[in-house]
């Protein structure tokens, strides 16, 4: 008899992630971190509902990190493994079916990124202070979780760190308490959220109020204050830029927005939940990195808000923030939509076309054809289908699976509402087919 344990894996791009048995709906985490040593200490609480009986339960969890104790439901310390980044732990009492389960975990150690094919994610160390960027493996650098897109929850995340600096997390900040020379950051996120998204940054930073608020959606940056006078000209227009999308999208899917510029350097920006990291070389003065403020901001919808069950849809998160690139640019006097989606096809047709934009492999999902290609995939659509058809789809389409998980095939079913002819051939030539395809004509765009 096969143990269910060891069932077939959640995502075959990642194989060794996620886990079975029970769905986490919230995690606590209580954390503490030493900058100069880059010492990490914490507790994680995690609430889940099982949803098979099993005689064990696994966590995704770094071997960096050593783990001291482990509780199941209030009871004395569990009995557990920790081996090749999973934490295995074995209720003292069978837990039913549909039966809570909450796992409370204390451990240390020196974070450190999870290496994988993709280079290292997750937890790094700053010149001064650290960043956590996760995608699509990393959030297990920083603390037990069941560390797949499809597992969604809320967080509480407490962060002690010496007091000159400061901690952002993921939600709003509750509760900020100083004693002595450490200082407690308490974030709550109440909408939910997958263990990628989820985000600690911390550094010699202020705090900065951006511009006007967008129908009641506070904006806000966190920054060196060297570098004040720059952002203040390279992310101007960001007011603006959230107004647009709301239009386009839908309502913003959060409660505020926050864009961190670290000290450091960054060789790309950082996708989080209600937060877009950028380095210090993307506040040039210019408005260099004004097309990335646009593709950060449009994940909060399509990634964050909408969050694939499977990384091989992945292009339903960066198709559509390339193409929220795009839109910005017509939006703000720039080229249009149209002509930039021109433009990228004969790039691509430069390229080797060997790529599968709807099912990448994992050594590909993060190729720059799968966005570029993602966001023609969109702009094909938008084409076959006009602007108010359009824009009616993208509206109905956030609305309907806010903070949920969302695949390929719903988008597919959902568009097919909005056309009266079949729509199978466009998902096949553009998602299904090696073959760059040629974009429909331009007729259909006011």
């Amino acid at each position: 008899m096969v143990d269910k344990f060891y069932a077939p894996p959640i995502d075959e791009y990642l194989p060794q992630n996620g886990n079975r048995g029970y769905r986490v709906s919230r995690y606590e985490l209580d954390l503490t971190y030493k900058v100069s040593s880059n010492r990490l200490s914490g507790r994680a609480t995690i609430t889940a509902v099982t949803t098979a009986v099993q005689p064990r339960f696994a966590l995704d969890l770094s071997q960096s990190l050593g783990v001291t104790k482990v509780f199941v439901n209030g009871s004395k310390a569990a009995k557990y493994t920790h081996h090749r980044g999973k934490l295995t732990v074995t209720p003292a009492h069978k837990v039913p079916s549909g039966g809570a389960l909450v796992i409370a975990v204390q451990y240390a150690g020196t974070p450190a990124p999870v290496r994988g094919p993709w280079g290292e994610v997750g937890w790094e160390e700053l010149t001064e202070g650290a960043l956590v960027a996760s995608q699509p493996n990393g959030a297990a650098s920083w603390f037990p979780c069941d560390d797949h897109p499809s597992s969604k929850a809320s967080y509480r995340i407490s962060i002690t760190t010496d007091s000159p600096y400061y901690a952002v997390a993921n939600g709003e900040l509750v509760r900020k308490q100083t004693k002595a020379s450490q200082t407690t950051w308490v974030y709550d996120q109440p909408e939910p959220m997958a263990s990628y998204l989820a985000t600690i940054q911390i550094g010699q930073y202020r705090k900065y109020r951006i511009g006007s608020v967008h129908e009641g959606v506070p904006m806000q940056a966190i920054l060196p204050p060297r570098l004040r006078a720059d952002f203040d000209h390279d992310f101007a227009r960001q007011p603006k830029m959230m107004a647009e999308f709301a239009e386009r999208f839908g309502p913003y899917p959060f409660g505020s927005y926050t864009v961190v510029i670290t000290d450091d350097e960054l060789e790309i920006p950082i996708e989080a939940q209600g937060i877009s990291i950028f380095g210090a070389n993307h506040c040039d003065g210019r408005r260099g990195a004004e097309r990335l403020v646009a593709h950060e901001l449009a994940h909060q919808w399509f990634g964050n808000s909408l969050t694939v069950g499977q990384w091989r849809d992945i292009w339903l998160h960066e198709g559509f923030a390339c193409y929220a690139e795009w839109i910005w640019s017509e939006a703000s006097g720039g080229p249009s939509a149209d002509k930039l989606a021109r433009t990228a096809r004969q790039n691509l047709a430069r390229l080797p076309q060997d790529i599968v934009v709807g099912d990448p492999g994992p050594k590909l999902m993060f190729d720059d054809r799968v966005y570029k290609r993602g966001a023609l995939t969109v702009h094909a659509l938008r084409l076959t289908l006009g602007d108010p058809g359009f824009l009616g789809l993208l509206r109905e389409w956030t609305a309907r699976h806010r903070h949920s998980t969302v695949s390929t095939e719903d988008f597919a079913d959902l568009a097919g509402r909005y056309c009266t002819a079949s729509l199978r051939p466009l998902w096949n030539r553009w998602l299904y087919e090696t073959a760059l395809p040629e974009l429909p004509a331009s007729g259909a765009l006011r």
